[in-house]
């Protein structure tokens, strides 16, 4: 019987240490099935290579005037701001006209930018609330996680350049938790974005030096299943003495340690860690472009070895008044939105929007460089969203929300085109992310404020 080869012992014969894509012979049998067939299965390509999504967000809207491109279609042309996309034309498409109705008040009054934010991925209207009952919605990438998690070692990633907040107000009698998270496992409970590059390393390839990733990840693992073993042992033998209301919360709690329970299972199934010959980051980068770049690289690593196909990456909160002063730009980012038509302003901010774009032309160019086992770059097999769940941030529109979606999700999305919609019908967003579950095979057919998928794409 001829042995797979581990992925630990391929690396020492090669003396080597680099980040391995997901390769047919490692694959599980189902998924080198698949790679035989022509029609493709659950985060499957046609092709049989692994199919990603991920969702990138940047605050504060854009200036539309500079974003949408000119002409429809093929025929189109870049505006100044996705003038860093310019070499990468046959790897994206423009979809203009989306729409997040309830990012929009409909009676709440104030809190634009936390409705911005906790709508854009679950196309749900929060609850305004500055207490514990928050209440918002499952985000796309969680249900997709829900459905394709378990292929994986990691269900999702998030990250995030900002630091994460779950309580406190924050705009306008809006929790905090709606502006600092951007995935959101329940209604009730987001998913916390990590922002420091050295923890996202070690949460992909293992804590410690080269040596001892494995190890220390093997032990790590043993302790938690026996610190989980102890909080099951007691909080069963707890319940006997509590009354209605108290096993009711602890009902609520035992659903949360279960779920830590399902994760620990599914790391034990994927135990052989991915090896890497990027460096161990120190922490988070003073400069921010930096930030972004290093954690654009840890993303394009996970969707490369296969440690997740499913990601979000919130850029900044929205809200964020962030200033540019690399870009000579020192006011804050915020505050410069609400320009009131002050031309100096404008151009201000849209030196900010070519820096966001810039950044994902760098994303974008890591992932074409990379390949899969069918000889296509992992962004050819991604399905890639970028945008803000503002379009004006002056006037605080949630309608015509400037939208890039990248990769050719394993030749199922047309590039290099301008999808216009009628801004007027108010297209839902969700109605784009229902369309990609369906590239994903996943055919749920409700999501948010969905009234489909969206047929263009």
């Amino acid at each position: 019987m001829t042995m797979k080869p581990s992925r630990r012992h391929f690396l020492r014969g090669l003396g080597l240490a680099v980040a391995l894509p997901a390769m047919e012979s490692w694959m599980p049998t189902s998924l080198q099935a698949a790679t035989k067939s022509t029609a493709s299965g659950p985060a499957l390509t046609p092709g049989g290579d692994p199919l990603r999504s991920a969702f990138l967000y940047v605050p504060n809207g854009v200036i539309l005037p500079k974003w949408f491109p000119e002409g429809t279609g093929k025929d189109y042309k870049l505006n100044q701001t996705m003038k860093p996309l310019e070499g990468l034309r046959g790897e994206f498409q423009v979809v203009s006209g989306l729409a997040h109705s309830n990012g929009f008040a409909g009676g709440d009054g104030a809190g634009d930018h936390a409705r911005a934010h906790a709508s854009f991925l679950t196309g749900a209207r929060p609850r305004k609330t500055a207490g514990s009952d928050i209440e918002v919605g499952i985000s796309i990438d969680q249900e997709m996680a829900k459905h394709l998690g378990h292929q994986t070692r990691l269900p999702s990633l998030e990250l995030s350049c900002d630091g994460a907040r779950k309580s406190g107000s924050c705009d306008s009698g809006y929790s905090c938790a709606y502006q600092f998270n951007l995935s959101w496992r329940t209604k009730h409970s987001p998913m916390s974005a990590e922002s420091n590059p050295r923890l996202v390393f070690e949460r992909l390839f293992g804590r410690g030096d080269d040596q001892d990733r494995q190890k220390n990840f093997d032990r790590r693992m043993a302790e938690r299943r026996s610190v989980l073993d102890f909080v099951m042992g007691e909080t069963k033998s707890m319940s006997k003495q509590l009354g209605r209301n108290d096993v009711h919360k602890l009902d609520e709690y035992l659903t949360g340690v279960r779920e830590i329970e399902r994760r620990i299972e599914t790391s034990e199934q994927f135990r052989d860690l991915p090896k890497t010959e990027m460096e161990v980051p120190a922490g988070i980068p003073q400069d921010y472009a930096q930030h972004i770049r290093l954690m654009f690289d840890l993303l394009a690593l996970s969707f490369q070895t296969d440690s997740t196909r499913i990601a979000s990456f919130m850029l900044a909160h929205d809200g964020s008044n962030r200033n540019f002063k690399d870009i000579g730009v020192s006011e804050g980012h915020h505050s410069l939105s609400h320009h009131r038509d002050n031309q100096e302003w404008i151009d201000k901010l849209a030196k900010i929007d070519q820096f966001y774009v810039t950044q994902l032309a760098y994303f974008l160019e890591k992932l074409r460089g990379m390949k899969d086992p069918s000889g296509a770059s992992v962004l050819d097999n991604s399905m890639i969203v970028y945008g803000s769940g503002l379009s004006d941030g002056n006037r605080h529109r949630h309608d015509d929300l400037p939208v890039i979606l990248a990769g050719k999700g394993g030749g199922l999305l047309e590039t290099d085109r301008h999808v216009q919609l009628k801004a007027e019908d108010r297209t839902p967003m969700a109605n784009l992310f229902v369309s990609m579950m369906h590239k994903m095979g996943i055919q749920d057919p409700d999501f948010g404020d969905s009234t489909g998928p969206l047929g263009v794409i």
